[in-house]
């Protein structure tokens, strides 16, 4: 039996698409910050199947409002000839209250092995122990009680 790739790893992803972009959603990172449905609930609706409509919105908008995804749950791909996502030239970790690591960059997440995990430009790491999908943070930090100093 060989070891799942980086990819069967992830899980389920989901994809929303017109011609001018697509929208990937792994619902796997997802934890919910809302980002994507403060900056354009039109587009991402919780409540509305398919939760995501990517004729709601201009894909330059829709693009803007996945890049706020601080897990990388969210990505899109342009379609229609418009700038696709860069990563940030430099990597930051951003240490969440009673949260998760939020990483921007080009980041590469190795296991004990050596192996490729997951390579992206957003993620949100586990830091209070209680994540089902480590190193991902999967929300359990507000369940568990964890709190931070800062």
């Amino acid at each position: 039996m060989t070891a799942p790739s980086p990819e069967e790893q992830r899980g389920p992803r989901r994809i929303y698409a017109n011609d001018a972009i697509e929208v990937h959603w792994e619902p796997k990172l997802c934890i919910h910050t809302r980002n994507c449905v403060r900056g354009l609930g039109q587009v991402f609706d919780p409540r509305a199947r398919p939760w995501i409509d990517v004729d709601a919105a201009d894909p330059a908008a829709i693009a803007a409002a996945v890049v706020t995804c601080p897990t990388g749950a969210l990505h899109f791909r342009r379609r229609d000839g418009g700038p696709q996502e860069e990563p940030q030239e430099e990597t930051t970790i951003d240490p969440r209250p009673n949260g998760p690591l939020f990483v921007r960059g080009q980041v590469r997440i190795l296991g004990a092995e050596g192996q490729l995990i997951r390579e992206d430009t957003r993620l949100a790491l586990c830091r209070s122990g209680g994540s089902e999908n480590k190193p991902f943070c999967d929300g359990s930090h507000l369940q568990n009680g964890f709190a931070t100093d800062d």
